[in-house]
């Protein structure tokens, strides 16, 4: 049972996330080398707008900011469920190597099919979610010790080392492109969002329907697996076969995500930390606030990256790594003060 003050401030802050999100969505949205205001933005909307206004923002900025929330949110939970069923604060998909098997996984589709990534826009979720899972299969297995279970550091440093090796070998197979693939690649390992028409919207978001909604459904699981292992047992909790569920899950969902999105690191961990910091540990509290705050996180950094810096245009990935690295190595550093 869940202390209704604690409902209560989860409303609180779940409402006020959303309306910074939605703040942050209008002002992304209407920003750019075709501004528009905010009454010709809402008359767009709702199907009064212009013609040019209705195409720049039906046909090209919609779809973008759909996949920039979609993204958010799956970078989110999937980091929040990783850390929950290993125990490590500072894991997520981007620093234990997961995005860069996924890229490397597609890195190899484009070269075997000599063809344009955009013809494979359906294709693309699903090999990325295979290079994912095979990477997080590799993570886990040397991270493992059979005296004391695994190393939430010696995870870290794995990832970090097998994340460094799978870009390298995507960088060595950029050499096989043609000039088009080469720079898809690139800005693509820059955690470029990419896939910023409607074709990309349909492909990612079944995959998002299907996988937040299983992984809010074992919240009540997540708590007791945060527990301990004799106190989960005890409760009728099967650890080795929801630690698979929800591992595969958690990385699928990041793997899509970095298909449509690129690879994009540290939305993982910083939106779980907040979301924990603002309403407490409990899973069916704090996840769906994470999932808000990954979306408003993405949404900032893209935004700053594409129309702030007057430099040209900055990954979105590139933006969210400038904050997150700070946070990540104070985070390191109080794992190791604990």
């Amino acid at each position: 049972m869940i202390d209704p003050r604690l409902k209560r401030k989860q409303f609180i802050v779940l409402g006020i996330s959303l309306i910074l999100l939605f703040l942050v969505i209008t002002w992304s949205i209407t920003s750019g080398e075709y501004k528009m205001d905010i009454n010709t933005y809402l008359k767009t909307i709702i199907g009064q707008g212009e013609f040019m206004d209705n195409l720049i923002l039906m046909n090209f900025r919609m779809p973008r900011m759909i996949i920039t929330l979609l993204a958010g949110m799956a970078l989110s939970l999937s980091g929040a469920i990783i850390q929950s069923i290993t125990k490590n604060p500072l894991a997520e998909p981007g620093i234990l190597g997961i995005n860069a098997g996924s890229g490397f996984a597609i890195a190899v589709l484009i070269i075997l099919g000599q063809a344009n990534p955009n013809t494979f826009v359906y294709v693309l979720p699903l090999v990325s979610a295979i290079g994912g899972i095979v990477t997080a299969l590799l993570i886990f297995l040397f991270s493992y010790d059979k005296g004391n279970g695994i190393s939430p550091i010696n995870m870290v440093l794995i990832g970090v080392g097998l994340s460094t090796a799978l870009s390298g070998g995507s960088i060595t197979i950029m050499r096989k492109f043609n000039e088009d693939q080469a720079e898809f690649i690139a800005t693509w390992l820059a955690g470029n969002i990419w896939g910023d028409e409607w074709p990309f919207v349909i492909a990612f978001l079944p995959w998002i329907l299907i996988i937040i909604p299983l992984l809010f459904l074992k919240s009540n699981v997540l708590n007791i697996m945060n527990t301990n292992d004799q106190t989960a047992i005890s409760l009728g909790v099967k650890l080795d076969k929801e630690r698979v569920i929800l591992l595969i899950a958690a990385v699928i969902l990041s793997s899509v995500t970095v298909a449509v999105a690129g690879s994009i690191g540290f939305i993982g961990l910083m939106g779980p930390h907040i979301a924990k910091s603002l309403v407490g540990p409990r899973h069916q509290l704090f996840l769906p606030i994470a999932l808000v705050i990954g979306a408003f996180l993405l949404v900032i950094a893209d935004t700053i990256g594409q129309v702030i810096l007057t430099i040209g245009t900055i990954p979105a990935g590139i933006v969210v790594a400038i904050i997150g690295a700070p946070y990540f190595l104070y985070l390191m550093y109080k794992t190791k003060e604990v």
